[in-house]
């Protein structure tokens, strides 16, 4: 509920500030806790306590999400982890941007809480000016800072528990470590009125919105623009979040290799990329400040301004009573560069604000669309503890025949899978293909399709075609039951120019028409529980895996070589996201070529590799697209598959946890990785990989200080007994182990015994 403004000749706080219950750790919610805004009264709140002193990565710390008074009459919002700190009169203005843990200071200089463009005039949202130097902020300047009187003013503060940002049907047979829904912490919003001399947009009001996560050091932040002016008007751009951070290095010189600083960035207005940084190259920019006339560098060109904006537009009209909502943007704040905390870090972000991701399906790609094929696919799926079956690209699926004849076939065959506890669906390509001159993308510069769009050509989401085909796939999935989507070429980010698609006017706004588009009907699947397979980074509106990282042609080497790449693969892929979050590939036909070579087919007699496969998968936690006819050929490949699939389901929690690495594969010697979670009875699981053709013995380091465990660990090589062995100062244990050749362990480590 969006409170009315309150009209004030010099600004205070009313009210008090509410007080509620987090939600339980370890229960999934698919929906919002009914949660009243309450207003803030900063004479009410409690002193800025000391900073938590655990490490949140090993142990949930004691201190929740809340608002401070400080001892400079700041409001601040922390949660023992990050604290950012605003002065709130004569306007509202962040004086601090904190990582609590290591005491490092981010905020240099006040810039504006954001920034927005109406009907052509641009507005700064809050704001203060006088600051004597940029290089830092002492609060003994507080009083010299004075109000720009054309920026909007501040009004109210308000205060209530998180929301879900939307509905979510979590599958939760496939996830073994459940996440909170939504998460728990606080949402606080900040409401602006328009500058008093700008009668033409007299009556609409600004919030800006955070939340502040329990447990980690994360902000969230966005914009929602309320129109009660009496007239349409139109958002022209905007920016929002605009932060003057300290630089991350002092270079004089040409700054050959800039370095940022040591916060991750993320939004949810991504498209067209398997990694997350890639992800934001259009809605996150570190920009040279040049107001910034005190930094050592002479051209002025430090990167040390934070943006984040859409390329272009979004140019849409806001009718009276309506209100524009932009993108969200996540500010993780980091300790240190040290990769494995960083990746650690990463992957509680991902599980904390789409907790989607840790479902974690075993897939199989059934290569053939008619009905008895896919039964079989179903019926072994069952039989062996597969979950999910996917009509695969080139199986004669088609998810855009409306026929009423052929929903109906589908329909009995989902509802078959979903008797042997088996989800069914199927691909779709979405870009990455042309339609025709009327629908595809129209290039800025020639009036006309191609030369422009990601892939050459694409359809425009908003051209005729683009919401037939959304209206397409809302009948299929509710006509069906079908439970799953892999959604190939998504929408890559294209701009449009044409002036004739039904969805948008032009080119400045084609680009926000076409995300709202995708993510909304991302979002509507995930509120059905529909399993979104995406191989592009739309994990915060729903989509549950992308790739791993592969070239598609490296499935058409030798299987001995994909045997290695693969496990590089993973390697590489879960230093920036969970292992649930990607997929690899198992060609059990041949794939883009390799002939006999490559693939496993028949697959009793390639039994080896073929398990060796699935030592690599599941032993990571990175579910395959196993694609092909079928999971097993004989009795005896099926037992064999069947031992893994137990082997992974029995320790599946440890296993879909976090992963790091011990050693990257080369095909010389030993690789391996070690999964750690510390909230776990086994808190850590290392599998180790001997790719040679003879036997090895090693003596291997195994890094234990994620796990939680200390001084003395229990550990248990497969199913062998139990040995205690010690841990150094670093929390790190030496083992030695016997490796067979061509073949894989797995260690298993919990808590030593309290000695007597």
């Amino acid at each position: 509920m969006i409170c009315s403004r309150i009209v004030r000749s010099t600004f205070t706080f009313a009210m008090t500030l509410i007080a509620w219950c987090g939600c339980l750790t370890g229960h999934v919610r698919s929906e919002s806790p009914s949660a009243e805004w309450t207003k803030v009264n900063l004479s009410s709140l409690p002193s800025v306590p000391v900073p938590a002193e655990e490490d949140w990565l090993i142990h949930s710390p004691d201190r929740k999400s809340n608002l401070f008074r400080s001892e400079h009459n700041e409001l601040v919002m922390d949660n023992g982890l990050i604290r950012r700190s605003f002065l709130f009169e004569p306007n509202l203005a962040c004086v601090a941007l904190d990582q609590l843990q290591t005491g490092e200071s981010f905020l240099r200089s006040i810039r504006p809480e954001c920034r927005i463009g109406i009907d052509g005039t641009t507005y700064d949202v809050g704001g203060l000016h006088g600051q004597p130097v940029d290089n830092f902020l002492r609060p003994q300047w507080y009083s010299q800072l004075t109000n720009h009187p054309e920026s909007f003013q501040l009004q109210d503060v308000h205060v209530r528990p998180l929301q879900a940002r939307f509905p979510w049907k979590a599958r939760t047979t496939w996830m073994a470590n459940p996440v909170a829904w939504p998460p728990a912490g606080m949402e606080v919003r900040f409401d602006f009125a328009a500058p008093t001399a700008a009668n033409s947009i007299r009556n609409v009001n600004v919030s800006v919105h955070y939340e502040l996560y329990d447990g980690l050091p994360l902000l969230c932040k966005w914009l929602t623009v309320t129109n009660a002016s009496g007239r349409t008007i139109r958002i022209n751009h905007f920016t929002s979040e605009i932060l003057a951070c300290v630089e991350a290095s002092s270079q004089v010189e040409d700054l050959a290799e800039p370095l940022y600083p040591n916060l991750h960035i993320e939004t949810d207005f991504t498209s067209c990329s398997m990694h997350g940084a890639s992800a934001q190259r259009d809605s996150v920019y570190w920009l040279p400040d040049p107001s910034y006339q005190t930094q050592v560098n002479y051209r002025l060109e430090s990167k040390c301004l934070l943006e984040c904006r859409p390329p272009q537009g979004p140019e849409v009209d806001v009718a009276n009573g309506d209100t524009f909502v932009s993108f969200r943007t996540w500010i993780l704040a980091n300790e240190n560069r040290d990769e494995d905390r960083q990746s650690l870090a990463l992957g509680r972000m991902y599980k904390t604000i789409s907790p989607w991701v840790t479902e974690n399906p075993l897939i199989h790609h059934v290569r053939s669309a008619n009905p008895d094929a896919v039964r079989l696919a179903i019926d072994q799926s069952a039989e062996v503890g597969f979950e999910l079956v996917i009509m695969t690209f080139g199986s004669g699926f088609q998810i855009e025949n409306e026929s009423p004849e052929y929903l109906a076939e589908v329909k009995k065959l989902a509802d078959y899978a979903h008797s042997k506890a088996v989800a069914l669906g199927g691909y779709s390509l979405l870009a990455s293909r042309s339609i025709d001159a009327q629908n595809d993308v129209i290039n800025p510069e020639t009036g006309k399709p191609g030369g422009f769009a990601r892939f050459g050509n694409s359809p425009c989401l908003e051209s005729e075609w683009g919401q037939d085909y959304f209206r397409k796939l809302y009948q299929f999935y509710e006509k069906t039951g079908c439970d799953v989507l892999e959604h190939d070429g998504s929408y890559p980010g294209d701009a449009c120019a044409s002036h004739d698609h039904p969805g948008h006017r032009g080119y400045e706004d084609s680009r926000w028409r076409q995300w709202q588009t995708i993510s909304q009907f991302y979002q509507w699947c995930r509120g059905r529980g529909i399993y979104l397979n995406v191989p592009d980074w739309y994990f915060m509106h729903g989509s549950s895996k992308n790739g791993m990282g592969y070239r598609e042609t490296n499935w058409s080497l030798n299987r001995d070589y994909q045997e290695i790449i693969e496990r590089q693969n993973i390697h590489d892929g879960t230093r920036f996201k969970l292992p649930t979050m990607g997929w690899m590939f198992v060609p059990l036909t041949e794939y883009h070529g390799g002939g006999a070579a490559a693939t496993i087919e028949p697959l009793h007699e390639h039994l080896d590799h073929y398990e060796r496969r699935l030592q690599n998968l599941l032993g990571a936690g990175v579910q395959a697209c196993f694609r092909g006819p079928r999971i097993y050929d004989t009795e005896e490949t099926k037992q064999m598959v069947k031992r893994w699939v137990d082997f992974y389901k029995q320790r599946r929690a440890i296993l879909d946890s976090s992963l790091l690495p011990l050693r990257r594969a080369d095909g010389r010697d030993w690789d391996g990785w070690l999964h750690v979670n510390p909230s776990l009875e086994t808190p850590a699981l290392a599998m180790i990989y001997n790719p040679l053709d003879r036997e090895i013995e090693r003596e291997i380091r195994i890094p234990l200080y994620y796990s939680g465990l200390s001084k003395m660990a229990s550990v248990r090589i497969a199913d062998g007994a139990r040995q205690e062995l010690p841990l150094d100062r670093n929390e790190t244990v030496r083992m030695k182990v016997s490796l067979p050749a061509k073949s894989a362990i797995w260690v298993e480590f919990s808590a030593a015994a309290p000695s007597k």
